[in-house]
């Protein structure tokens, strides 16, 4: 039986009209003009009881890069009177380090303490830092910390962050596969109790030494779920024997538990054409990034 031309195309799926169209030469280069873009202030700050307070502070740039030079070299070039920023490029992406930029962080009882730019990296964290203190930060939970960062060209960014409670680690524990020889593998189960009565947010991370770069065992979780109750978290039968775990729980404000769900949002949301643009949330005013008091627990274990 004939069929129209009409009645062929209604009976196409998406799929096959993708394909038909995959077999036509559709290839063509377009250079699309991207809008003006007026970089802003990046701030990254973590403080911590015992340690100096250290601060990284970048300019924020367009998302994608200029063309490379092709000899894949590092490129530098030094700040200015005009453009006071040093700027540090490889393979078209460059970052640029403002050099005119002045921290002071507000202590609990209101004294300003200035954070002196001095480039490094930090010895346990392995991160870079731009401005750093000169002494140890003592602090308590419920007291807040302030920050000013701002250069001679206008921008100017603040911040406000509380110091959470601690909330331990209950229990880690580890449990076999069953299977015995190399296909033994072992999962690992972190327990922690909710103080309840409260809004609380945590993020868990799960470190293996094996796997440094094992991205499944990193989790945020509202209290909401489990309010005033314990809660555990089990992973599944991934890590082999004699793998060291260790277990960081992490207690939240909520400002920087939304600032890692819009980064989570943000990361999932790259490079899917079908996905909305996700926007950072940042934690401060005046630009773009994260300041907020860290507070954990921590444990160790080897899978034997």
């Amino acid at each position: 039986m004939a069929i129209s031309a009409k009645q062929l195309f209604s009976r196409l799926s998406l799929g096959g009209a993708l394909l038909l169209a995959a077999g036509c030469n559709l290839e063509n280069e377009v250079d699309v003009v991207l809008p003006a873009y007026t970089p802003e202030l990046v701030v990254e700050c973590y403080l911590r009881a015992g340690e100096v307070p250290r601060l990284t502070v970048v300019e924020s740039g367009t998302y994608l890069p200029s063309k490379a030079d092709g000899t894949g070299q590092p490129v530098i070039t030094l700040p200015t009177a005009a453009v006071p920023t040093l700027g540090l490029g490889i393979n078209g992406i460059t970052i640029q380090v403002p050099v005119d930029v002045t921290v002071r962080l507000t202590l609990p009882g209101g004294q300003t303490v200035p954070l002196q730019f001095a480039p490094g990296i930090d010895p346990l964290t392995r991160k870079v830092f731009t401005h750093i203190g000169t002494a140890p930060l003592a602090m308590q939970p419920g007291q807040r910390f302030g920050l000013d960062v701002r250069d001679r060209r206008g921008r100017h960014v603040t911040g406000s962050t509380g110091v959470p409670t601690f909330v331990p680690i209950d229990t880690v524990r580890y449990a076999s596969n069953g299977v015995n020889g190399p296909e033994q593998r072992f999962n690992f189960v972190t327990r922690f109790t909710d103080p309840g009565g409260t809004a609380d947010y945590y993020r868990l991370l799960l470190t293996n030494q094996r796997d440094l770069n094992d991205s499944e065992g990193d989790y945020l979780v509202s209290g909401e779920l489990f309010d005033g109750q314990a809660y555990t978290f089990p992973t599944t039968y991934r890590f082999m024997p004699g793998d060291t775990m260790t277990a960081t729980l992490f207690h939240m404000e909520p400002d920087y538990y939304n600032f890692q769900l819009s980064v989570r949002g943000a990361i999932s949301a790259n490079g899917n054409p079908f996905a909305q643009p996700a926007r950072i949330r940042s934690t401060v005013q005046g630009g773009l990034g994260v300041f907020t008091v860290l507070v954990a627990d921590q444990r160790t274990v080897v899978l034997r």
